[in-house]
């Protein structure tokens, strides 16, 4: 069966975004609690993967439909099945952050911990 490719964003956009508009965007993190505390973004919105069924049930109220979504994760696979769900539950604004936090604290700022 055919996939569509995935809308995407790489950190370098997500960076200039953060800067120029960060109200333009919802900033979506489904890594761990454990995860966030070594490494996170200002202004994000957490909603580990593993917690789905203490959030999934009211994410209508949780994000806005007609804004941007930008979902991160620590290198892209688990922000990627987030899309994907959220695409499913008529969300139209989702892109996957290319490379996680990873590739953000790799090529945009160094002082984001690695793990």
């Amino acid at each position: 069966m055919f996939q569509p490719t995935l809308p995407s964003i790489s950190v370098a956009d997500l960076a200039q975004k953060l800067a120029e508009a960060p109200e333009s965007l919802q900033l979506v993190d489904v890594r761990e609690p454990e995860e966030l505390a070594i490494a996170q973004l200002p202004g994000s919105i957490s909603l580990p993967l593993s917690q789905y069924e203490v959030w999934s049930q009211d994410i209508h109220t949780r994000l806005n439909a007609t804004q941007e979504i930008v979902v991160l994760c620590h290198h892209g696979m688990r922000s990627a099945q987030m899309c994907q769900w959220l695409l499913g539950q008529g969300f139209t604004q989702v892109k996957n952050i290319t490379g996680g936090i990873d590739a953000y604290s790799v090529y945009v700022d160094t002082t984001v911990p690695r793990y």
